[in-house]
């Protein structure tokens, strides 16, 4: 064989390689997609049912609460069943916070349960997120430009004490400040 075909050979097996490459990364990117989707509306149940509890704890345990914790924490919840201006992060904070403020003794269990499922959703997904932005951020994929059009999911971050759910029971601390769970 000549050189020319040799190097005809060559590319011919890259292209192959570069199209099924190709194919692999944008299968893959679709999954993700899909992952991030699911692991967002388990973030949001997780985020509502959290909100409605505070809500019921509001209006049951105002008595323990005190009246300024009770209505803060109710207005909080309200916020965070309907956010304005699709600020979600901000009132989570706001029902994170707050939460942290209730004694243990007056939180009932399934609060802290869903404050740890909180906790749980939101590692999962911000993990969907870093899959994604990683291989999206790729550098042939940028070149290739895979999935230019489509907005790159955003992390969910709030601050609602959650860190033993990411650190594990050595912290010492669990949700909203109390004991870990468990």
């Amino acid at each position: 064989m000549t050189t020319g075909a040799w190097l005809l050979l060559a590319v011919g097996v890259l292209s192959v390689l570069l199209l099924l490459w190709t194919a692999w990364t944008l299968t893959r990117l679709r999954r993700l997609a899909g992952r991030v989707r699911r692991a967002r509306d388990v973030l949001d149940a997780a985020l509502l049912r959290r909100a409605e509890l505070a809500a019921a704890l509001a209006r049951e345990g105002a008595d323990a609460l005190g009246p300024d914790l009770a209505a803060a924490l109710a207005t909080a919840a309200a916020g965070a069943r309907a956010p304005a201006a699709g600020d979600r992060e901000a009132a989570e904070n706001a029902v994170g916070r707050l939460l942290q403020r209730v004694p243990e003794a007056a939180r009932p269990a399934e609060l802290t349960e869903a404050g740890v499922r909180v906790g749980l959703a939101r590692r999962f997904y911000n993990d969907a997120v870093r899959d994604t932005r990683a291989l999206r951020h790729g550098r042939l994929a940028r070149v290739l430009r895979l999935h230019a059009r489509r907005p790159l999911p955003r992390y969910f971050d709030i601050d609602d004490g959650l860190d033993a759910v990411l650190t594990g029971p050595a912290s010492g601390r669990g949700p909203y400040g109390g004991r870990p769970a468990g």
